[in-house]
């Protein structure tokens, strides 16, 4: 009862909307993640990936590669009063609750919040920060660090710390959706990585390597107290489900100067598992394994060193593989990127198993996965909200121009609010209605009369909706992407920009692709077919149009042709009945750029 009360008052709180019905607090049991009824929830969600910590490829920054470069380029040529602003205003504008309030409305019910600790800092810690990023003296920033350290001075004045007040805000908005909300470590101290677009380290694996003037591993000594304060704060807030301590630890081996056994990582994460469980919090503790999240040699339940195992789920992310539910790692039992592993670890184990991040794939390969693991009984969190040029988020950016200049910055204040961003309609379909049935649905409503564009084929899976030969990315991040042209939708259907003009085209066609056409045919006439379309190749390309299975004639675009319209070589107008209909537009010969079919009414 006295933590039921506590949870309630915890809720109060951060918002009235969410203490009238809060959500049940959330703890391992065997294998699964039971409420306090115990019943199984399976956590279904999608990342805020950008908002709190920047990641180079979501805004189209790549050649800047991480936030603290973006930081760096930025202060160059403004004070640093003025960055800060900038970033205070992108945090306000990328995620609002508009855009919680739209993940609750899909059926989600749960938010991954990826942050960075340096939002933790107060002005003054991040101005010691931003002198490092502007001249390299990374010494004095561990000296600064040290100071603020032994004076009890780090995370210590929440009001003046930007990310306290971020936390609360999108806790209090999912929990008023009764939302679940994970907080993710993603930027630690020092870094947990090679790699800065990930983790934004000032100098490679440094949460690992980097000692003070008194030897101490610094940064991980900071890392303890972050997570004391986070736990101290929400360890009566039933809406955070998970802590996920360390996003994506990854290089932690020999090759970098650490051991081969991962007992770096064990040492801090058991270091972490009795600091929070030292400030009364019982919540669910998610790890991640080395090899960005996924690799647990030498960190199972029996190989860690602390004494409180309790209420430990463990992480997988998932990216650009197999989805086959059979398949696992070869060699290495404690290696769960795949779904087959995920399910043998969770077996072997008697843990819970969380995928923290999926995605970045075609609509095929999402809902695939997604069906996986439903079937497998693991949740998933979908990477990610939104991005500029996003196709595989639900969301998508206009792009902006260049963050380095005045114009580019406010542009993008303007285009990341919720308000003008555009739904990736395809992947939300492909995250949630996919998941339960195979039917196929309208992408856009198109009538006989009129013009029917190419590339707004049905809503569906591969071989309901459309088939392409090559409809996922399977073969790791370096395997060329399902949609060659990169456009319009998500799909392994090639779209790309109408080089004519505005609107896009149906490209890379190969034999065998078909695209299916929900259309409405409003009255009963014979009507004449012809698609617009070019031929770039030296080969004349063929394409057979089909009404429910009936074949009605084909299109014939000759070799080296600009685009034009070709009209649809039939045994004569064609009769099509008038009501709710499916066409089917299949390459018989490869080589056309496809841009529409227009159907006029013919005098009988």
């Amino acid at each position: 009862m006295k933590r039921l009360f506590l949870a309630l008052a915890a809720l109060a709180l951060l918002g009235g909307a969410a203490a009238a019905q809060p959500l049940p607090f959330l703890h391992a049991q065997g294998p699964q993640v039971v409420d306090a009824a115990g019943r199984a929830v399976r956590l279904r969600g999608v990342n805020v990936g950008g908002w709190l910590l920047q990641e180079s490829y979501i805004l189209k920054t790549d050649s800047l590669g991480s936030q603290g470069r973006i930081k760096r380029a930025l202060l160059r040529t403004l004070p640093e009063a003025a960055v800060e602003q900038f970033y205070a205003d992108y945090r306000a504008s990328y995620v609002t609750q508009a855009d919680i309030n739209f993940v609750a409305d899909q059926g989600f019910n749960c938010v991954r919040v990826p942050f960075h600790y340096d939002l933790l800092l107060t002005p003054a810690q991040r101005h010691a920060r931003n002198q490092a990023l502007a001249t390299g003296n990374l010494a004095a920033y561990v000296g600064a660090l040290a100071g603020y350290y032994d004076r009890n001075e780090l995370f210590t004045q929440p009001a003046q710390a930007p990310g306290f007040a971020l936390l609360d805000d999108v806790i209090r908005w999912c929990a008023a959706r009764n939302m679940y909300v994970v907080l993710d470590l993603h930027a630690a101290p020092g870094g947990q990585g090679t790699d800065p677009n990930i983790n934004d380290n000032l100098a490679p694996l440094d949460l690992w390597k980097r000692r003070d003037a008194k030897g101490r591993l610094l940064y991980q000594d900071i890392a303890v107290r972050l997570w004391e304060t986070l736990a101290r704060r929400y360890k009566n807030t039933p809406a955070v489900a998970m802590y996920d301590l360390i996003n994506e630890p990854h290089n932690l081996n020999v090759a970098h100067g650490l051991s081969p056994n991962h007992a770096e990582l064990n040492a801090l994460y058991s270091r972490l598992i009795t600091a929070v469980r030292a400030q009364g919090d019982h919540h669910l503790l998610l790890l991640e394994g080395d090899g960005y999240g996924n690799n647990y040699a030498g960190l199972t339940p029996a190989a860690l060193t602390t004494k409180d195992k309790t209420n430990l789920v463990y992480n997988a992310h998932h990216y650009w593989d197999t989805n086959d539910p059979r398949a696992a790692d070869a060699t290495n039992p404690d290696q769960i990127s795949r779904i087959g592993g995920m399910v043998k670890f969770r077996a072997a184990q008697h843990v819970p198993v969380w995928v923290g991040e999926i995605g970045e794939n075609s609509n095929e390969w999402l809902a695939a996965a997604y069906r996986a693991l439903d079937a497998a009984g693991i949740g998933w969190c979908h990477w990610t909200l939104k991005r500029v040029n996003g196709r595989t988020s639900l969301l998508d950016v206009k792009p902006y121009g260049s963050i380095l200049d005045a114009t580019g910055r406010a542009t993008l204040l303007r285009n990341c609010l919720f308000a003008n961003c555009q739904v990736n309609r395809d992947v939300v379909d492909a995250l949630t209605r996919q998941l339960r049935t195979n039917d196929t649905q309208p992408f856009a409503s198109l009538t006989v009369p009129g013009r029917v564009g190419a590339p707004d084929y049905d809503l569906g899976r591969n071989g309901q909706a459309y088939f392409d030969a090559y409809a996922e990315k399977t073969g790791g991040l370096q395997a060329p992407a399902p949609n060659a042209g990169g456009a319009y939708r998500n799909d392994g259907v090639d779209l790309s920009a109408d080089p004519a003009g505005p609107g896009f085209v149906v490209s890379h066609t190969e034999a065998g692709d078909w695209l299916n056409y929900t259309v409405r045919i409003g009255r009963e006439a014979p009507f004449a077919a012809v698609l617009r379309a070019a031929n770039p190749t030296a080969q004349p390309a063929r394409l057979a149009l089909s009404l429910d299975g009936t074949r009605l004639g084909t299109f014939d675009v000759p070799a080296n042709a600009a685009a034009a319209d070709w009209p649809l070589a039939a045994q004569g107008p064609l009769p099509l009945p008038p009501g709710t209909h499916t066409l089917r537009l299949t390459v018989e010969t490869p080589g056309a750029v496809l841009s529409s079919m227009t159907f006029k009414a013919v005098p009988k």
